[in-house]
Formats: structure tokens, sequence, C-alpha cells
């Protein structure tokens, strides 16, 4: 049985309990949960709404914490607790399968003011790790099922608590107890199971070595795989989001860079931390010159190099192992992902760039 929820006016040291009811329509509580989904007493971000799933089906809510997992906001409504337990585990199976760039087209569809890049960090980013900002490298690690209701009945509490109890399924529900007292308006929240005992979900996030990273290079009109593998250098830049996780990289550290839509075309390692296009230098046969001085492949590596946001930053490499792109390497099933520089732990792509790139273990 969920937490008991009571609410009590004082007048004059006198106690008189505020009758509880139903909220006359349950897509009250869409609506609140949309403005402002710490309701449910976690930090989220509302992603979509009314999701159209591959089932042709509509997922209520649908949000992110501040580890990139997330979270299904599915509300009871009339539903039989069959039906509605069975529609939000459906909707799971769905969710599961989310890549950032899905995410990223449901949130475009949601709001169209504001990039979800700029909407998790105005939301979340306080509750990032420090030296840590913008959407987590990994996004969809996990996820988790909230079912919401103005009332619990006892068939969705046992379906809900066996999940639970007996297959830790990360599932919970609420309860929103209506109140209204002298023309004011209150709500209280009560859990079916204490969220602290919520079975958490298995991550799927495989352990780190502590050294190697991805790294993906845009090739294109802002930087040339021909110019970084001769110059010895990565880059990212023409956006703020773009360049910021470059942030991570240390000198030693071993990069494996990855060219979307090719493949993986070199392995080196850091020797210089980010450093703006500006004060990048190369050596030439007479002296050191600033790279945008050199004889480049790529016409606009200097474009907005007077603005800290948008300019393009270098890292140098000391190249290990390098491929020109008609010889970039790729394996169906081998990691890639959108931010400029993430941890690398796919043990599988891993193992294949080692054998690839005759790396020892």
């Amino acid at each position: 049985m969920p937490i008991e929820f009571g609410l009590w006016r004082i007048d004059n040291d006198e106690f008189t309990r505020v009758p509880s009811g139903k909220l006359d329509d349950e897509s009250r509580l869409e609506r609140l949960l949309t403005k402002d989904p710490n309701l449910l007493g976690r930090d989220l971000l509302v992603i979509g709404q009314q999701v159209r799933t591959a089932s042709g089906n509509r997922l209520d809510l649908l949000g992110m914490d501040a580890d990139g997992d997330l979270h299904i906001i599915e509300l009871k409504r009339d539903r039989t607790p069959r039906d509605v337990v069975a529609q939000a585990l459906d909707y799971a199976g769905w969710v599961r399968t989310l890549t950032y760039d899905d995410l990223t087209e449901i949130y475009n569809d949601f709001d169209d003011q504001r990039e979800l890049e700029e909407a998790f960090s105005d939301t979340l980013g306080s509750h990032r790790p420090e030296g840590e900002s913008g959407v987590p490298e990994d996004v969809n690690q996990t996820h988790t099922v909230t079912i919401v209701a103005s009332e619990l009945d006892a068939g969705t509490e046992r379906i809900i608590q066996y999940l639970a109890e007996e297959y830790s399924v990360p599932v919970n529900a609420v309860r929103f107890n209506y109140y209204e007292d002298d023309g004011h308006e209150y709500i209280g929240r009560s859990w079916l199971i204490d969220p602290q005992d919520t079975p958490e979900p298995p991550t799927k996030r495989e352990p780190w070595n502590g050294q190697d990273y991805y790294v993906s290079f845009g090739h294109g009109e802002h930087r040339h795989w021909s110019d970084a593998r001769q110059y010895g250098f990565i880059s990212g830049g023409q956006g703020e989001w773009y360049s910021r996780t470059l942030n991570q990289l240390s000198i030693d550290d071993r990069v494996f860079v990855h060219i979307p839509g090719e493949g993986y075309v070199g392995v080196g390692t850091v020797t210089q931390e980010k450093t703006p296009v500006t004060d990048f230098e190369i050596d030439t046969d007479n002296s050191r010159a600033n790279i945008l001085d050199a004889d480049l492949n790529t016409p606009h590596m200097g474009a907005n190099k007077d603005d800290e946001s948008l300019r393009e930053y270098l890292v140098r490499i000391d190249w290990i192992d390098t491929h020109p792109l008609t010889d970039a390497y790729w394996e169906s099933g081998m990691y890639a992902n959108q931010n400029t520089v993430t941890k690398l732990r796919n043990q599988y792509t891993i193992e294949h760039l080692y054998q690839h790139f005759d790396i020892a273990e």
C-alpha cells in the first residue's frame, strides 16, 4: 500500500483535516508535470510529451535526468490495471532502443525554441559532476517507469509491486491527492514503493580503462583529416558544444579518431591540450608558424577565430598510426558517438581497434 498522505489546517491551535479528493481532469496532472517534473521529487528535464512510439501509441511524458538516463512517465487515466502497466512496459521496450539522435528529434518536436543541449544545461547543468557540462557522453544507459494517478486501485498496486519485488523491474507508481480549502487548491504526493527501495535498473555502461578516448572528427570545410595527419592535431569548434569536450583530454591520453559516416582513421597520444586555433603553432621548414598560415586543405579553419565560443580549438597529437579517409576502418557494431570526445568504453570496439592499429594490450 502507498504511504498515506494527510493534510490539516491549523486555526488557533485547532486542527481541521482538509478532505482529499480526485482531480476532476487527470490531464491537469500531465500539464503540471510537464511544467515542473520535479513534482515527482526528481530533477528531470521533460524532453517529450505525447511521444508517438513504434507501436503507434503515445507515451505521455518522457524525461531525462542529469546522468542522461530516461524516465517514462505514464498517467493511469481510466485504464484497467493490466492495460496501463502493459502499455508502460511496451513503451519501456521502445525507449531502451533510443539513440541520442532519436532523443534530439523527440525534443525538437516538443520544444522548437531551444536545442536539447541548451535546455539540458539550463535545467540540469548544475547537477552534473564538477568539470562536466552538457548532455552526458552516453545517454539512455538505463530507464525507469513511473505510473502517475490521482487514485491507485489494488490491481495496479499488486502488479507493480510484483514486478518490482520479484523481478527487479524499475517501475513505481505515485498518487497525487487533491485538496481544496477556502478557494485554494493543493496536491500531495505519495509513492506506492519508497523511491529509495525502487530497484536500480542495470547499467549498460562498461568500465573505462583510464587511457583511451574516442574522437569524432567532423571532416569538412572547417577541418580536414589530411591536415590533421600532416600537422598532428585533432580539433572541434564552430559551436561551444563541439569544442567543450576537448577539455577532457590531457597529456599522454590516447585517442582513436573516427570520421562520421566513414570509420576509424587514426590513433595517437595527446602532447598538447586544448588550444585556440589562433595560438596553435606548427613547425615549418625554417621556423614556427600559426596553423592558419599553413597550406591547408580546409578553406575555413579560421572561421570565427575571434569568437571564443565559436572558433576552432585544437589538441596536438603524436600519431601512432593513421590511414587516409579512403582506408577508414569500420565493423558493424563498433562504437560511434555524436560528442567530439568521449571515454572509449566499448570493449568490442577497443579489441578491434587494438588489432587493426597494432596496439599492445
